[in-house]
């Protein structure tokens, strides 16, 4: 009988234990001081298919996952004044605490690494395309021989092509490293080509430890596959920066050569314009600060009527008294450049102002794992184009348009024909201000705005416009898009400064063939 009651007491025991032995029991060595214990305690975790484990995990990496000194209860805590609030991981409130009574789960470098390879697991088996597709690369990011059992399962289980495809890729990165002779020359054949840098970096690793002469003459030929493939994607890089930085440009300097063109005006203020619609971006968006997403398309026409309605202002109160005066109007506009700087910092202040990207410019359309275009660029691109057409439509379509041109063709006919020539010059110089107000939307998604924001762009608007040919619409596209790509493909060899200096040396000796530029308009008073 006795044995039977000890029996008995034994199996309950046992019970208890089993029962206990669950996810909470394994999680409890997360509150350890010990790295190893910590360790152990998340590779624990994941033998249980619980959603706690995503919470926790996620609360390590976030600084948020902490425990009750008096339970030792694991709980998510966010700061509210000098207390904290907690939640259970199942996302129940537990009320209001103060500081004292909870202790933070510190984590370092390791546990980080160890959290984020758990996290991508749990990942994988997830519905979501897109998070299995991140999941696997972020495996790539630390590959273990351990992850090879998971892969080959995910693999068989996997339903979209893309995911296989990368799931694959992981592989054949495992298998290169920890495979016998044929598995590590067909892992070696299947990541010639791949981009990623830890397939990249997996090929010369193994390149500089293979002992097998078949295994180490694909990986060569991987490795030189992958290299000139690098050499193509940096150079379609350095074309798309450059052709963005020649929307840049197009849109800086396309208003000056309209102002230009007809009227013959050197001005140095035009920076200014662009940095007043830079700063029309800002005032726009602390106008509208729960519509970001739509401000920047607010700010776009409004910063074309402020930049604008300054324009018009400038050739109403200085430029019409200058005409003629090419040197005094480059001085007057100087002068007036330095007060527009100084009326900005007294208003605003000095410092540069920060403007948000909407989440629709953020982000990158990525081609593969080097070559990456960034949306902000992308758009800013076709909008300069969209920009030009609009100009082109209104210059060549429009009856202003046709006064614009008969103006700057010769404008003593065009005052003969009734044309207020006077009235052209200042509708003319409001339109040129205008559009650099839209190109300081546009650059205030890509750099600083500040004070001196115009002042970067001057120079180069003139160069755009000289070369080019004044006045035309068209060769300012050319030119734009040419000293941009031009200046971008030679940074990698030159530098940054170098390289601009090469890009004026070249036009300065372009200037010398065809003073006129590329495209030079046509008309008596410009043969003049």
């Amino acid at each position: 009988m006795l044995n039977k009651l000890l029996g008995l007491v034994g199996l309950v025991v046992l019970s208890f234990g089993v029962l206990a032995d669950d996810w909470q029991q394994a999680a409890s060595g997360l509150t350890g001081k010990s790295s190893n214990h910590k360790l152990a305690a998340i590779e624990a975790m994941l033998e249980f298919d619980d959603p706690r484990n995503a919470v926790a995990l996620q609360g390590m990496l976030d600084a948020e996952l902490y425990y009750v000194k008096a339970d030792r209860q694991l709980v998510i805590a966010t700061k509210s004044g000098r207390s904290f609030l907690l939640t259970d991981l199942q996302g129940e409130s537990l009320g209001e605490v103060a500081k004292s009574k909870i202790k933070r789960i510190t984590v370092n470098n390791r546990i980080r690494r160890e959290i984020r390879s758990g996290l991508a697991m749990m990942a994988l088996a997830g519905p979501d395309e897109d998070a299995r597709f991140s999941a696997v690369r972020s495996l790539m990011a630390n590959v273990e021989a351990e992850q090879l059992p998971l892969v080959e399962q995910r693999l068989v289980a996997e339903t979209s092509a893309k995911v296989q495809d990368k799931l694959r890729e992981l592989q054949a990165i495992i298998l290169l490293e920890n495979g016998d002779d044929a598995q590590r020359q067909s892992s070696a054949e299947f990541l010639g080509g791949r981009m990623d840098a830890p397939s990249r970096n997996a090929l010369l690793r193994a390149q500089s430890d293979e002992q097998n002469a078949e295994v180490l003459a694909a990986i060569n030929e991987s490795v030189a596959r992958n290299q000139q493939l690098l050499k193509l994607n940096r150079a379609a890089e350095n074309l798309y920066f450059g052709l963005s930085l020649g929307a840049v440009l197009l849109l800086a300097a396309v208003g000056l050569a309209i102002t230009f063109g007809v009227m013959g005006v050197i001005n140095m203020a035009h920076g200014e314009m662009i940095m007043l619609g830079a700063y029309t971006t800002y005032v726009v968006q602390q106008l509208m600060p729960g519509h970001i997403e739509l401000s920047l398309v607010v700010a776009i026409p409004a910063a074309f009527l402020v930049s604008g309605a300054m324009g018009v202002l400038i050739e109403r109160g200085i430029i019409r008294f200058l005409y003629g005066r090419p040197l005094e109007t480059l001085l007057a506009t100087f002068g007036l450049s330095l007060v527009l700087q100084q009326l900005v910092r007294s208003i605003f202040g000095p410092l540069n102002q920060a403007v948000i990207t909407p989440q629709w410019l953020s982000g990158s359309l990525e081609i593969n794992g080097v070559l990456a275009l960034t949306y902000n660029r992308l758009y800013i691109i076709i909008f300069s184009f969209m920009v030009v057409a609009a100009l082109w439509l209104l210059i060549s379509k429009t009856f202003f348009g046709l006064q614009v041109r008969a103006v700057t063709q010769n404008r003593a006919m065009a005052n003969a024909m009734g044309i207020r020539s006077s009235w052209v010059d200042a509708m003319t110089f409001g339109l040129g201000s205008g559009v650099a107000g839209i190109a300081g939307v546009a650059l205030s998604q890509l750099t600083n705005v500040g004070p001196n924001l115009g002042q970067n762009y001057i120079i180069d608007s003139f160069m755009v416009v000289v070369f080019g040919g004044v006045g035309n619409l068209f060769g300012t596209v050319v030119a734009a898009m040419t000293l941009g790509v031009a200046n971008k493909l030679a940074e990698p060899f030159t530098g940054a400064v170098l390289a601009k200096i090469l890009v004026l040396v070249f036009i300065i000796l372009f200037i010398q063939k065809r003073p006129r530029g590329m495209f030079a308009l046509k008309g008596r008073m410009v043969e003049d």
